[in-house]
């Protein structure tokens, strides 16, 4: 069992208001940018929520509510003022996928193999769907772990995707190696594109693209409104230990461009239209598996085993 983990409140955390939706890297580009103001000064903890186990989800914030998901299978909704529980809703599984909230309903993804709509206000279910299943991406060797024969799941793939809502369509990845639009009101299917394996990276939406990684070493570009594949990017591999493949990372789009990392220790930027590589920055064999943000012609991203936060110039990728 995980112990109780609270998620926290402080001054510093602006809320987002103002956007038709609400989701992971605070819009549909996922360009991490939020309309709201920086904050100037810390004065300390607001307030703090307990749930009874991790909290790996990102809260969404809109309409004086904020929601997340819990491994205690529960996702929540709190009063933003205050942080007392509005509504709690019940699942079969951890809920490490990041909620989306558009007219009204907050949409999620959980381990038991569901994706979900809620009533934003009063957590009613209002439809689910069910995936393949939901798994963590496994292999043989895997980070050279023995017995190497043996299929093992990654210790370090901690997130499942989470939505985006464009267009009256949601559309999320799944284990089960696709990737998803439903209707964002009944649910139902209007396609699924079949990759190469698990997909946890989370789909932006821009220009009536979808661009969302693979564990599969592809990052793909499909339309919005078919799911037909307009191109892909293949990135690095490793066929010894499973260990510097696969693109956990979400991708984030600016001004023509798509930028995602890797764990093949590369940060990538590509041509949006055709998918041709701008540049690559090697972080020496460090993954790269958080999502990037982009402002004012600077990309921003950090890195795992060597720590580091880093800015780059958006066009040439060079260090800043």
């Amino acid at each position: 069992m995980h112990p109780s983990i609270a998620i926290a409140l402080l001054v510093l955390c602006p809320p987002v208001f103002g956007q038709d939706s609400v989701s992971f890297r605070g819009n549909a580009t996922h360009s991490g940018i939020f309309d709201a103001a920086a904050p100037k000064t810390f004065h300390g903890v607001k307030w703090q929520f307990h749930t009874a186990g991790q909290v790996v989800s990102s809260p969404a914030v809109s309409a004086g509510s904020v929601y997340f998901g819990s491994n205690d299978h529960h996702l929540y909704a709190l009063d933003l003022a205050t942080g007392a529980e509005k509504w709690k809703f019940k699942t079969e599984g951890r809920i490490p996928s990041s909620p989306a909230v558009a007219n009204g309903l907050v949409f999620f993804l959980s381990y038991d193999s569901n994706f979900y709509a809620l009533d934003a206000a009063t957590g009613t279910l209002k439809w689910k769907f069910a995936t393949g299943g939901e798994r963590r991406f496994a292999a043989k060797h895997i980070h050279g772990m023995e017995p190497a024969a043996e299929t093992m799941p990654d210790p370090f793939d901690f997130f499942l995707s989470s939505p985006a809502v464009s267009g009256g369509l949601v559309y999320f990845g799944s284990s089960d190696g696709n990737v998803y639009a439903l209707d964002a009101t009944t649910g139902g299917l209007k396609w699924k594109f079949q990759t190469g394996d698990i997909v946890h990276s989370s789909p932006a939406i821009a220009g009536g693209t979808v661009f969302v990684g693979s564990w599969d070493t592809y990052l793909y570009a499909l339309d919005t409104s078919s799911g037909k594949e307009k191109w892909r990017f293949k990135t690095g591999e490793d066929h010894e230990i499973y260990n510097q493949i696969g693109i956990q990372a979400s991708p984030a789009f600016a001004d023509g461009v798509v930028y995602f990392g890797c764990r093949d220790s590369k940060f990538y930027a590509l041509d949006a239209n055709t998918g041709k590589q701008l540049w690559a920055f090697s972080n020496k064999g460090s993954w790269v598996i958080n999502s990037a943000a982009v402002r004012d012609g600077r990309v921003y991203f950090a890195t795992s085993d060597t720590g580091l936060f880093h800015a780059l110039d958006a066009k040439s990728g060079a260090p800043l």
